[in-house]
């Protein structure tokens, strides 16, 4: 190496050394937070419709006995689980693993919903446009659109008034 090589890697060491490190920092967080904003799927990932207005963090997607399909600007809490697929209860061992509806178990999720933490969705079945479901609980049953419902199963607690223009 030639002397002015040396005395060029010698003074652009420390600068060049710090905006690696401040590189692997970020894309260390960025992958951090990827985790706890990815979503995980199960089924037939094409069964799974989510626009890029939604936020669904760290939801769980299960398609195998339908699909789900959620409205612009849906957003969810931490945990929350949709889940299309279901098993036969008649059905023991190896047989009930594998005996379950393929399709007939649609979820839709309007326009709007908000999905606080650790809700758990059984389709099929449909939330309407601004809705909301509180943390916690399990959605069975259709809810109507500008309501607000909670407990394990969802019942309704109030009407969501809508603004006047």
């Amino acid at each position: 190496m030639r002397l002015l090589d040396r005395l060029i890697a010698r003074a652009l060491r420390g600068p060049l050394d710090a905006l690696v490190a401040e590189q692997v920092a970020r894309q260390v967080q960025e992958l951090k937070l990827d985790a706890l904003y990815s979503y995980r799927w199960h089924g037939d990932r094409s069964r799974l419709h989510i626009p890029d207005t939604a936020v669904v963090n760290n939801a769980l997607f299960n398609m195998s006995g339908g699909t789900i399909t959620i409205g612009e600007y849906a957003f969810f809490g931490h945990d929350v689980a949709v889940l299309t697929g279901t098993h036969d209860i008649e059905q023991f061992g190896r047989a009930r693993q594998l005996a379950f509806p393929k399709s007939g178990r649609d979820v839709v999720i309007g326009e709007g919903v908000w999905l606080a933490s650790d809700v758990l969705v059984l389709g099929p079945v449909t939330i309407g446009e601004h809705a909301v479901v509180a943390g916690g609980s399990l959605v069975r049953e259709d809810v109507e659109p500008y309501t607000v419902v909670a407990g394990r199963p969802a019942k309704v607690v109030k009407k969501i008034t809508l603004p006047t223009t």
